[in-house]
């Protein structure tokens, strides 16, 4: 699925940049896109991958740490610290979207 949004995003893109309509066809393209971002069907499924994103990543670095001990490195186990208690606090985020 990665795949293929990255292969639209960058068709888009690709077209945008090539095309020789102007900025009026550029404007309209813009506007589309910020319609599909605030669509709140769109945010909230972008909230809620990340979500499942952060206790999946919580849920690795617990099973790592268990099996290689005191070898996690303390950057990387500050990082993961630092995501459960912002995804804990439901508060929102810098992208403005809460972390429900």
């Amino acid at each position: 699925m990665r795949y293929k949004v990255t292969f639209v995003v960058g068709l888009a893109l690709g077209y945008v940049l090539g095309t020789r309509a102007g900025r009026e066809r550029y404007e309209q393209l813009r506007k589309s896109a910020r319609g599909i971002a605030q669509n709140p069907a769109v945010r909230n499924a972008a909230e809620s991958a990340g979500q499942t994103g952060r206790e999946l990543a919580g849920k690795a670095f617990a099973a790592v740490s268990d099996k290689v001990g005191d070898a996690v490195p303390a950057s990387l186990s500050g990082r993961l610290r630092g995501l459960r208690d912002r995804a804990g606090s439901g508060s929102e985020d810098e992208w403005g979207t809460s972390n429900t």
